[in-house]
């Protein structure tokens, strides 16, 4: 009976790195490349091969957003739920994890657009670089109904939208964890499913279609969302067997939602059932390279659409100039893709990675007012 291998009596398994929630974030953001990719090429993938390849873009952000909160729940809820961290220490940590990277990759497409400029090469879509639009972008205000955010780094409004929900977090988190598992999950779900109704009857469109200036209206709700899975997950053992059958078929049932329509609410159901799934599955054996690879993940995210213009920028020159052949614009096209990841890897490694590193630093001698820091310490709360 599929009830006995759900319980609440036994200890359900601890968050770990290198297993089946760090891969799916790294399959998430590699095709979050390919969609921003995909209209790039000779034909636009989902011209030629399926419409998938466009729509895909709003379930890889619910992904996104839903497992953002599911995370953070199960990674902080415990430190910040029992006020071992504080609402602001808390904030203050997330802002400096995302903000640095936005700003180097944004500051770095400022630059890409003045020196073109000077080089004389207009943009193609000069409109998607209108400077009255930067300001809010840069500053990752652009979710909360401050004009920009449209152009640029475009994808960094669910950053911004991010930011609202970190601050509310530790307040949500005390309303979830009055609730039972059951209870919570309910409460998330009805949740989702009222927002939606309302911006339905009030606006004209679901909660998902909700603009870009008001992201963070879109994204609260999904975030909430993860974080009532993470608690059920916390609090409801699911045999791991158990868990990998609603995995694959979440997986499997997605796909195949997919290939007719958008399908978004049960779409969404199944996103949910795989990240629960895979939260709920012990990593007996973590991977390394999977371990890596979800932590470049982030930077995947903030660095392809700039990868993107600037691969593009000159590619669209070179095959106007030289009349290039399809099979080599297709080539270009595979370059670039190619380019988004290895860009990723190395601005992890030479730039974020280093970035966090001081930053954690700089966190541990201002929790100790200041006070010099052995490296054995700092090392250990690094790790």
């Amino acid at each position: 009976m599929v009830w006995s291998a759900i319980s609440t009596r036994n200890e359900t398994p601890a968050i770990s790195r290198g297993g089946w929630l760090d891969a799916l974030r790294f399959i998430v953001a590699s095709m979050i490349i390919l969609h921003h990719f995909q209209a790039a090429g000779p034909v636009p993938l989902a011209e030629g091969l399926h419409p998938v390849f466009e729509r895909g873009g709003f379930l890889l952000t619910n992904f996104f957003l839903i497992d953002s909160g599911y995370v953070l729940m199960r990674v902080y809820g415990p430190a910040v739920g029992r006020g071992a961290m504080s609402p602001a220490d808390f904030f203050l940590k997330r802002l400096l994890r995302v903000y640095p990277a936005h700003l180097i990759m944004g500051l770095s497409l400022v630059a890409l657009v003045l020196l073109s400029a000077v080089a004389g090469v207009a943009p193609r879509n000069p409109e998607w670089f209108a400077w009255d639009q930067l300001p809010a972008q840069l500053t990752l205000t652009q979710a909360f109904g401050i004009h920009g955010g449209l152009g640029w780094n475009a994808p960094s409004w669910s950053v911004s939208a991010l930011l609202g929900c970190y601050v509310l977090f530790p307040y949500i988190l005390i309303g979830l964890k009055r609730l039972g598992p059951w209870s919570a999950l309910l409460a998330v779900v009805g949740l989702y499913l009222i927002a939606n109704a309302a911006t339905q009857a009030w606006l004209g469109f679901p909660v998902y279609q909700m603009p870009m200036k008001f992201g963070f209206f879109r994204a609260l709700p999904l975030f909430i969302l993860g974080m009532g899975l993470a608690v059920f997950t916390d609090r409801v053992w699911i045999a791991p067997r158990l868990a990998r059958i609603v995995g694959i078929s979440a997986a499997v049932g997605l796909a195949v939602v997919q290939a007719f329509d958008k399908n978004a609410l049960i779409s969404l159901t199944f996103i949910s059932l795989i990240i629960l799934a895979a939260g709920a599955i012990p990593v007996l054996k973590p991977s390394k390279l999977i371990e890596r690879a979800s932590v470049v993940s982030f930077s995947m995210f903030i660095t392809n659409d700039v990868v993107r213009i600037a691969w593009f920028g000159v590619a669209n020159l070179l095959i106007a100039r030289y009349a290039l052949s399809v099979p080599v614009q297709w080539s270009l096209w595979g370059g670039g893709v190619l380019a988004a990841f290895v860009f990723a890897f190395a601005f992890h490694s030479a730039i974020d990675q280093p970035v966090q590193r001081a930053i954690k630093t700089w966190m541990s001698r201002r929790r100790q007012g200041w006070r010099p820091v052995e490296v054995g310490a700092v090392v250990s709360q690094q790790g």
